[in-house]
């Protein structure tokens, strides 16, 4: 066998080398972009009350206009300053991080072949501890256009200590930093928006800019239209749904159970949904909205089993996001109860010997209805909720296998319909959980792109001397020429929640819309289906041929364009 077959990087990996980004126009050239900002200062969405008591923690740093970044300038390359950012990946891992890298990199070198760029190690810890590279343009060159976070690695350190923020001042001071560039979720751009105000108040040079990542979708609003990577992921699974879902269709003898990615919103299960048809999705906003019970959702979705056999069909595709079982409100309402019981009695509770003298001593600490619902979920639901817990005793939620659950729920369901006549049909199942395959994949043409141009924006805020910003790039379901770019304070994302006992300020998640364009598409579909096997199949990603097939953004982004937002 040549060696050339089995060695080094795949066909695929050297192709998307050469791949150049597209970038809108008013981003090819960042020395004669013109930041021009709003007459009027940007104010959160929230009441009275909050806003009080934001302009009170970001007394710096709130109500700053947003800035629209302009390609009519008249500037120069010539006499520019070379400027040393600084950057650092935080959180879990998203298809394009390292295009948001190469695009910051590439925009300063445009600036000044002086001009130097750091990154910090492991995530927010590597600033705190001081551990650096300088990324050269061979490093970058590497790593472009592919997935993980592997040039700096990352973590989920939380930088928000009166004693940390100051440490992080000492380090960006101490490594003349002119700007630090954040890429995370929300709760990093939270922290982002924390150092920047406190570096404004005590007179530091230093600039915060975020940039909006998060594989979930659900860090997006009137500004950030989806957060990248979220287009790679949904399509990765989307994939697999597909091969899934012929898989069901031509053995015709399991119902396929996929619990994807999605704690606190559906967004990635509602784009797999629109891009693949499954029998049934569920959408946990819908179900909280709707308040459905655990055993009313195994009733809805025996009913459709039901149905599929009465048709012949013994078989089926069933999506569920990892967040749906606090979503459900009796379930919400004992998780509640537990993490207070185990907080409050952690000490005892270790020293009951297993799971069973665990469970009778809780369940009476429980209400009624608590006691109720633990009581009715499956032994190993039971075992997971007391035995897995985090650092701080709190139930760890997207470890539980919630399609195991309503599996064995919905197979008691079954059994009861059968016994009375209801239920004809034969029941076999299978499990799946689509998770770490989406979160460092090649990114799609269109995260490439998009990734890239945040990055380019990240420099242009740099040079507009805007701090506690968010890099935006809007307009997505366009064509990338006609993508604005922008930059938005983040204290006009803030809403107030409560965190540990305590009302803090926090970027706010986007659950999904029930009356956006994305779910009232879905929900008028889904009927049909539950019961005709409708199954599209995406197929791998493509990164070459017509822009029809290798461009496209996610559809839910191409619905909610058409939405008066």
């Amino acid at each position: 066998m040549p060696a050339d077959l089995i060695k080094g990087m795949s066909p695929l990996q050297k192709f998307r080398f050469q791949y150049k980004p597209r970038v809108p126009s008013n981003l090819k050239d960042i020395a004669l972009i013109t930041a021009v900002p709003d007459v009027t200062s940007l104010e959160p969405d929230v009441d009275s009350t909050q806003k009080t008591v934001l302009k009170e923690v970001f007394k710096k740093t709130y109500g700053k206009p947003v800035i629209h970044l302009s390609a009519k300038g008249s500037g120069s390359k010539q006499d520019r300053k070379p400027i040393r950012a600084s950057v650092v990946l935080s959180g879990g891992q998203a298809p394009g991080g390292h295009d948001v890298i190469a695009g910051i990199f590439d925009a300063l070198r445009s600036v000044s072949p002086s001009s130097e760029l750091i990154g910090f190690l492991g995530g927010p810890s590597g600033i705190l501890n001081d551990q650096k590279k300088t990324l050269s343009e061979d490093i970058i060159n590497a790593y472009r256009n592919t997935g993980g976070f592997d040039i700096l690695g990352s973590g989920r350190t939380k930088i928000e200590k009166p004693e940390d923020i100051a440490r992080c001042q000492e380090i960006l001071e101490k490594n003349k930093i002119d700007a630090l560039i954040i890429i995370g979720g929300d709760d990093s751009n939270t922290n982002a928006a924390m150092l920047a105000e406190h570096l404004n108040s005590r007179g530091s040079p230093v600039l915060v800019i975020g940039v909006p990542k998060t594989i979930d979708g659900d860090l997006k609003n009137k500004f950030v239209d989806i957060s990248f990577g979220f287009d790679t992921a949904s399509k990765v699974y989307s994939e697999l749904i597909g091969n899934i879902a012929k898989d069901s269709l031509s053995a015709k003898k399991y119902y396929h159970f996929i619990r994807l990615m999605g704690r606190a919103a559906s967004h990635i299960t509602l784009e797999a949904a629109l891009q693949t048809h499954p029998n049934v999705a569920l959408i946990s906003e819908e179900l909280a909205h709707r308040k459905v019970t655990i055993r009313e959702l195994v009733e809805d979705i025996g009913k459709i089993v039901i149905k599929r056999a009465d048709l012949g069909k013994n078989f089926g595709v069933i999506l569920l996001p990892e967040g749906l079982i606090e979503f459900l409100p009796e379930v919400k309402t004992l998780l509640q109860e537990l993490n207070h019981v185990l907080a409050e009695h952690h000490e005892y509770v270790n020293t009951l010997r297993g799971f069973t003298e665990q469970s009778e001593y809780i369940n009476q600490k429980l209400s009624r209805d608590s006691s109720y619902t633990f009581s009715g979920l499956p032994i190993d639901i039971q075992r997971q909720l007391l035995m897995d817990r985090d650092p701080h005793g709190n139930v760890q939620v997207s470890q539980i296998e919630t399609e195991k659950l309503i599996i064995e729920m919905l197979e008691t369901y079954l059994g009861e319909q059968k016994a009375e006549g209801r239920y004809k049909g034969k029941f076999a199942y299978q499990r799946h959980f689509l998770g770490y395959e989406g979160r460092c994949a090649a990114p799609t043409n269109f995260d490439t792109d998009y990734s890239y141009s945040l990055g380019r924006t990240a420099v242009a805020l740099i040079l507009a001397k805007a701090n506690g910003y968010m890099t935006v790039v809007k307009n997505l379901a366009k064509n990338r020429d006609q993508w604005e770019a922008l930059g938005v304070p983040l204290t006009g994302m803030m809403n107030l929640e409560s965190r540990h006992g305590k009302q803090k300020p926090v970027i706010k998640k986007s659950l999904v819309s029930l009356d956006g364009s994305p779910f009232l598409l879905f929900a008028h579909e889904r009927e049909k289906w539950a019961l005709e096997d409708d199954f599209r199949f995406p197929g791998a990603i493509q990164y070459f041929g017509p822009p029809e097939v290798s461009d496209l953004p996610p559809i839910s982004v191409t619905l909610e364009t058409t939405e008066d937002r």
